[in-house]
């Protein structure tokens, strides 16, 4: 039978390069693909130095070497969408967009224009059967699970992808990398925004409006410090602006709202949270499978964070409202909030 053929995603990371190898180890007609993507002019890239490792491994593995030009889908779907946020004063999620847009979006298409049967990601997150359709669930690794990042994708994009590491730890991708010589084996891991690493968010976004000096305020109203433009802050924030005021304590303060009308942000010593029985509206939803109005579900509204308890009170179109069933850390608008069953990813969507 002829070998199905995989279009393996490789990013120059040592996740990416073993999702080759496991896939070549398990018969398939593997072919690694570095993702080009957009990068503005003013910030310093490596995607040179990313691309030569996935060749190295790409030769390490005797596995064919491709190139895919996602620049207009990465700046178009990714680069825009965060900038635009940023402006209208939301908190965007810059990797769920590049997931959708570029690695399971502009790469499926490249693939399938090259007769790929599949492609594959080094993405912690798990796929599996369950009365035979195919969900999105969380990597055995829970350090590292990545599935908060994928649950937009659609049922046809899963269907399309393989996730050849989201059932192994971490540490012992990296042991598997290093017992097949795999020249990234030892490489730290990525950081930041998807594909282009650290970034300074005001550097990055005063290239696209003018950020304006104002002032921070304490819940009173009063002026306390400045900070650098409401537009870059985000709920939860404890640094970046400076308090004048004299402060004994020397507790940290915390950001708890911001207007970008006045150009202010208001600032406590307390963490901000959201109170059991407040409820949040999610936009752009996609849901894998029915949910039943009044039950319980984890929610996540930021990678990492530990899940906690909120039941779903109603799903209208593309909306779903939540209620949260115990105070917790606030939410910034424009972040994902991803609804979970155990390890099963129901979906989510945008808090607005």
């Amino acid at each position: 039978m002829k070998k199905q053929k995989v279009f393996v995603g490789l990013s120059g990371g040592v996740d990416s390069s073993v999702a080759a190898l496991r896939l070549k180890r398990a018969g398939y007609d593997v072919t690694g693909v570095f993702i080009k993507v957009w990068h503005p002019d003013f910030l310093v890239c490596n995607w040179e130095a990313e691309r030569l490792d996935a060749m190295r491994a790409a030769a390490h593995l005797d596995i064919p070497f491709l190139t895919c030009d996602a620049e207009a889908a990465y700046r178009d779907e990714v680069a825009k969408y965060f900038i635009s946020e940023y402006i209208a004063g939301r908190t965007p999620n810059p990797d769920v967009m590049c997931n959708k847009h570029v690695k399971f979006g502009a790469f499926i298409d490249f693939a399938k224009e090259h007769g790929a049967d599949y492609i594959a990601t080094g993405h912690y997150a798990q796929k599996k059967v369950i009365d035979g359709d195919e969900y999105l669930c969380r990597g055995v690794d829970s350090g590292k699970d990545q599935s908060y990042f994928l649950y937009s994708l659609t049922k046809e994009q899963l269907a399309y992808a393989l996730l050849p590491v989201g059932n192994e730890t971490k540490v012992n991708i990296r042991k598997e990398a290093a017992k097949a010589r795999l020249p990234v084996a030892f490489k730290k891991d990525s950081q930041g925004v998807c594909f282009l690493g650290h970034i300074d968010i005001k550097e990055f976004i005063s290239h696209y409006t003018d950020l304006k000096v104002g002032d921070v305020l304490n819940k009173a109203g009063e002026k306390i410090g400045t900070h650098e433009g409401a537009l870059i802050y985000t709920v939860g924030q404890r640094h970046g602006f400076t308090i004048s005021t004299k402060d004994d304590s020397k507790e940290p303060y915390y950001v708890v709202s911001k207007n970008i009308f006045t150009n202010t942000i208001v600032v406590s010593q307390h963490k901000p949270k959201i109170e059991a029985q407040d409820t949040l509206f999610l936009t752009g939803s996609i849901l894998r499978h029915k949910l039943a109005i009044g039950d319980f579900y984890q929610v996540q509204t930021r990678y990492r964070q530990e899940p906690f308890s909120a039941q779903l009170l109603s799903v209208a179109f593309d909306q779903i409202e939540i209620k949260i069933t115990k105070q917790t850390e606030a939410v910034a608008k424009g972040q994902s909030c991803v609804l979970y069953q155990d390890e099963l990813c129901l979906g989510g969507g945008i808090i607005s």
